[in-house]
């Protein structure tokens, strides 16, 4: 595993030889730290638009919406005929962060959702396959008759995107294809709440047993939100549903706005952390905020300028880590937060996935941890019962430096890991 950011450490980290990846036995081999995911397996199919286009479907702009499989067989031969489908890309928040995380970890991660049967090359699955991570294990995915989910994005001469859902299979996947022995091992189990929409779908039921084998073996289970319109949609249920099971919640401030009903993102965090024990909150071009639980024991003043915003000195315990509720005597708040590394790329080619980069990145220092407590169980970072590696400072830091890379490229899923060599300002920007 490399090690979650890029900073000196006096801690021993060990880190394994290079060597050939076998296609068999990977999850399964001893001291293997991994993450699971369950997704709704799409292809991102994009295509550039006139807004007259979106008014003849009766398309809502800037929505997010379902469409039939046969709609969208016919207006994806029409573009592809006309030469306007500029791009394909694997999909889905999960399977963007699975790709992601074993990027930047060089680990592997377990791939949980459904993907057409009858593969043929230069098909959707075929695509999503080979632009997936090797790292990424796909061999617990259900094979069905139907064609995997396709995501229609129409990008407006004005940069918005409208995103038309073609289902295909995606909710198809059933119980029996939920393995409980490599849920108990992992490192996390993360869903997204799109998983969850449709009680009834065999997905969600799916999801839930998922959920419920990760419980029991006190495996971290990190939800992503999805949009907006979908956690005002799902909001009664979602706040029943993130005390019983959520440790780690992953949203952006008009989620946050949603699901909280506060407009400060600080205080939305706050609010946040009486239902679940951490939260990575994402804003935009105003960076990102981290808060979380720790035992007022192991709270670790921050060594930078304290600020205050809606909260006096909300970063005093920055450089925390965080645990879970049930590890803490007496559970306290910290919180931190980081504007954009850089101030952003010069040119923002993309900003789909910035925030499930993000998170990767949140959930390589979760892996982290597990990975130094097997390997160095008496070490000084685990007197207690940590839920990650660094604090919550330094992930804030990793976390805004991968969500960079994302916004730099025309992908949401990362095409090489971080640079092995930074210029002073970087290291510099690691250093603190």
């Amino acid at each position: 595993m490399k090690f979650p950011g890029r900073r000196n450490t006096k801690h021993y980290f060990p880190v394994e030889d290079k060597q050939r990846s076998s296609f068999d036995g990977e999850i399964n081999r001893p001291g293997n730290v991994y993450v699971v995911g369950i997704d709704q397996l799409l292809v991102d199919i994009e295509i550039p638009i006139q807004d007259e286009f979106l008014s003849e479907y009766s398309f809502k702009k800037g929505e997010s919406f379902v469409i039939d499989d046969e709609l969208a067989e016919t207006i994806y031969r029409e573009q592809k005929k006309l030469g306007h489908v500029i791009g394909e890309f694997p999909g889905g928040a999960v399977g963007n962060t699975l790709h992601n995380f074993s990027i930047l970890s060089d680990c592997p991660s377990v791939a949980l959702g459904t993907i057409n049967k009858n593969i043929e090359v230069g098909d959707y699955a075929f695509k999503y396959i080979c632009n997936t991570s090797s790292k990424v294990n796909l061999s617990y995915l259900q094979p069905c008759p139907r064609p995997m989910g396709r995501a229609l994005c129409f990008v407006s001469p004005d940069g918005e995107r409208t995103f038309a859902i073609s289902k295909g299979c995606m909710n198809d996947l059933s119980v029996e294809y939920i393995p409980a022995e490599i849920i108990e091992k992992s490192a996390a189990l993360l869903v997204s709440a799109y998983t969850l929409r449709d009680p009834n779908a065999p997905l969600a039921k799916s999801t839930m047993r998922a959920i419920e084998i990760a419980k029991a073996a006190n495996v971290p289970v990190v939800l992503s939100l999805g949009t907006s319109g979908l956690v005002e949609e799902k909001k009664e249920m979602l706040l029943e549903f993130i005390p019983k099971y959520v440790s780690v919640l992953a949203m952006n401030e008009a989620e946050g706005l949603c699901l909280t009903g506060i407009e400060d993102p600080l205080l939305a965090a706050e609010k946040v952390l009486d239902i679940c024990d951490m939260v990575l909150l994402t804003v935009g071009a105003r960076g990102l905020y981290i808060g979380a639980l720790t035992d007022s024991d192991a709270a670790r003043a921050t060594k930078e300028s304290l600020h205050t915003k809606s909260i006096v000195e909300y970063n005093k315990f920055e450089y925390s880590r965080a645990m879970m509720r049930k590890d803490c005597a007496e559970p306290v708040k910290v919180y931190t937060h980081i504007n954009p590394f850089r101030g952003g790329p010069l040119r923002i080619k993309n900003t789909n996935g910035a925030g499930d980069a993000a998170l990767a990145a949140v959930l390589h220092d979760l892996s982290a941890n597990l990975y130094h407590r097997l390997k160095v169980p008496n070490s000084p970072k685990h007197t207690a019962r940590f839920l990650t590696y660094s604090s919550i400072s330094q992930i804030s830091k990793y976390a805004n430096r991968v969500s960079f890379e994302v916004l730099s490229q025309n992908s949401p899923r990362l095409l090489r890991g971080l640079p092995e060599k930074e210029d002073g300002l970087e290291e510099a920007y690691w250093a603190k």
